[in-house]
């Protein structure tokens, strides 16, 4: 009797044992389940946010609702989201300019290069464009731009205050900057711009010299024309002058880096977030061997870094000016089916022997500063480009 009971005492626990196993099973599965939908894709939440928000729009808002302008703006706000600077989604309108803007090289503005000082959240003047409204009115490199026709704009809002100080030609736009902590207003005349991306010239000694302002579509076959002029011509060394240019298309400084380095050297190291790895490389041998200088200062930017950075590295350039400015990584242009566009930062670049670029920049071989007053002028005067002068003395030598 007592085998008995002891047995059906087992039999109880077993059964109490096995409901408790089973309500911690179910609850450890429902949390799961509970955590999985927590963790629901961004996509997901977005999706529900906005439904809600807009059952109280439509249900409360006054005004008249613009769907489209609602669309445009949401999907530009994802992009800003990213925290990077260079990323950008573009309207098919937005799209259409830019592509008119910075791969054709032509446009209706005031004529600046300007980029997204992220530190300050402000936009700074990497160079007015030679012969520009902007460099006539005496706008310069290291200026801040905070108001373009009294409507004041951060960094944040590049795009915006780009697109306001484009505009029909003859128009007047006015520009309100800092300049060394002080508030300086110009009014200037929108032209039709057009980029002039090099220039030549032919200093004592058969010293060649070669001005690359940006690298638009076309920058590599105008190079390439110029320095087989300056070959006929018997030069006996070269400066290139990358002072100010603030970048441009990646392969055209490929093509320009191919005319001066052997066939098969290292021109360019590409990273994705995956850690793969692109090697750019000489696909023709040198067009010319002669000793090359290449200038740079503090708003040397991104494709003219790669160039810079191939030439050194391939020890068939020194660098003399200031460090460069320090914008290591590439964006790809991808146009999506309704016409609109993303501008998306996809890889970071490095020199031939892997040098960093990206916050970094490229050091000169032969630092040398120009003096105070001229630091953030376009045109200097030969006689005072204490850069330019130090390279000829070089290449005297």
């Amino acid at each position: 009797m007592k085998e008995k009971d002891y047995s059906k005492s087992i039999f109880i626990k077993s059964i109490i044992l096995t409901i408790l196993l089973t309500t911690v099973i179910v609850s450890m599965v429902t949390i799961i389940i509970m955590n999985n939908n927590e963790q629901t894709s961004l996509l997901n939440r977005i999706d529900g946010k906005l439904s809600s928000i807009e059952q109280i729009v439509d249900k409360d808002y006054l005004g008249e609702i613009d769907e489209n302008k609602i669309f445009d703006e949401t999907i530009k706000g994802y992009v800003e989201g990213l925290n990077d600077e260079y990323s950008q989604y573009f309207t098919k309108e937005e799209l259409d300019k830019y592509k008119t803007d910075n791969i054709e090289g032509q446009f209706v503005g005031i004529g600046v290069y300007i980029i997204q000082d992220t530190e300050k959240n402000a936009i700074r003047v990497l160079a007015p464009i030679k012969g520009s409204p902007a460099e006539k009115a005496g706008i310069l490199a290291g200026d801040y731009i905070v108001k373009v026709d009294d409507q004041a704009y951060t960094g944040e809002q590049i795009t915006e205050a780009t697109n306001k100080m484009k505009g029909k030609e003859g128009t007047k736009v006015k520009i309100q900057i800092i300049r060394d902590e002080k508030n300086l207003d110009f009014e200037v005349e929108r032209a039709n711009v057009r980029v002039n991306p090099v220039e030549a010239d032919i200093y004592e000694e058969n010293i060649g010299y070669l001005k690359i302002s940006s690298f638009d579509q076309g920058s590599g076959s105008e190079v390439t024309k110029k320095v087989e002029e300056l070959k006929e011509k018997n030069i006996k060394s070269l400066i290139i002058d990358l002072r100010n240019n603030g970048g441009g298309i990646v392969d055209e400084a490929i093509e320009i880096a191919d005319l001066f380095t052997n066939k098969d050297s290292t021109l360019l190291i590409t990273k994705d977030k995956h850690g793969n790895e692109n090697i750019s490389k000489a696909k023709k041998d040198k067009v010319i061997e002669v000793p090359i200088i290449v200038l740079t200062n503090e708003n040397t930017a991104s494709a003219s870094e790669i160039l810079a950075g191939a030439l050194k590295d391939n020890n068939v350039a020194k660098i003399v000016g200031t460090t460069t400015f320090g914008k290591g990584v590439i964006q790809e242009l991808l146009t999506m089916k309704d016409g609109t566009g993303l501008k998306l930062t996809t890889n970071e670049y490095y020199t031939p022997n892997r040098n960093k670029i990206n916050k970094v920049g490229i050091e000169p071989d032969e630092k040398i500063e120009l003096p105070e007053e001229y630091k953030n002028i376009l045109s200097i005067p030969k006689e005072v480009d204490t850069q330019l002068n130090k390279a000829i003395e070089l290449l005297k030598r």
